[in-house]
């Protein structure tokens, strides 16, 4: 099963330095990236900067419509195909059918601000224990996931401060 997780980071530039651990430890086969985006918001900017890792070319396509309207609908910013307005809603409610509602929506509104910046990561195969090794010192905040109760209880203690 795949996970869709998001975590936060105070600095600009901390998801660029998660995405790179973690495609090295998907090279050491630790973690499967499904696909990943990043949300950088440089403090003096009114509107954050997105990228997603793979091309918008062929498979990555379906993707990049996807990563473009979650991030339109997370922080207004126009993509091609949707208008803003009169979208909202039926977009809502197409991503609460996949667990992403209001209060995901609203959380990760709240938190990636100016200053900021965010990892959203489709994953699945995730060896929990080698990977919080791998990124002690890198400092980040689980916003949310779609992983069960269970799950995210356990993925937060693999990550909590010893």
């Amino acid at each position: 099963m795949s996970a869709l997780t998001v975590l936060k980071f105070s600095t600009v530039d901390g998801a660029e330095k998660m995405l790179d651990t973690l495609d090295s430890l998907q090279k050491q086969q630790l973690i499967t990236i499904i696909d990943a985006a990043t949300v950088v918001w440089a403090a003096d900017k009114k509107k954050p900067k997105t990228r997603q890792l793979h091309n918008l070319a062929g498979m990555g396509a379906l993707n990049g419509m996807f990563w473009g309207m979650l991030f339109g609908l997370l922080f207004f910013i126009p993509f091609v195909g949707a208008a803003i307005g009169a979208a909202t809603g039926a977009l809502t409610g197409t991503f609460a059918d996949v667990g992403i509602d209001d209060r995901f929506i609203k959380e990760v509104q709240a938190k990636v601000t100016p200053g900021t910046s965010a990892l959203f990561l489709m994953s699945t195969g995730a060896v929990l224990d080698r990977i919080s090794e791998a990124v002690k010192g890198q400092e980040f905040e689980l916003i949310a996931s779609n992983l069960s109760t269970e799950q995210e209880a356990r993925l937060k203690e693999y990550f909590s401060e010893e």
